[in-house]
């Protein structure tokens, strides 16, 4: 018997059939057949979806999950940047050095 080469399932395809195995209409040997896939694979791939939905409603619920930006402190940052590039500019033109702005 010669053996299948190994192949990769898509997330779609895995979710696809580890909901049809939650759901129970089917037996693992139907759903190996519909889907082509080993029926241990079926299980670890329902077992991976029960563990990981609680963390579905951790992150969609009243944690952001971008942290806040604070604007007065990117603003001051933006005007101490300013005032170090206008001092810079200044010495360099005292120094006879060419400025790097063009």
């Amino acid at each position: 018997m010669k053996k299948r080469a190994r192949r990769n399932h898509s997330s779609v395809l895995k979710a696809k059939v580890a909901f049809a195995a939650i759901k129970g209409d089917r037996t693992l040997a139907q759903l190996s057949d519909q889907f082509d896939v080993h029926q241990s694979q079926i299980t670890i791939w329902k077992d991976q979806l029960l563990e990981c939905a609680a963390e579905v409603f951790e992150r969609l619920g009243g944690k952001p999950s971008v942290p806040a930006v604070d604007i007065k402190a990117l603003h001051a940052k933006i005007g101490e940047l300013t005032l170090e590039n206008d001092f810079l500019e200044a010495a360099l033109g005292k120094a006879g050095v060419p400025s790097a702005r063009r």
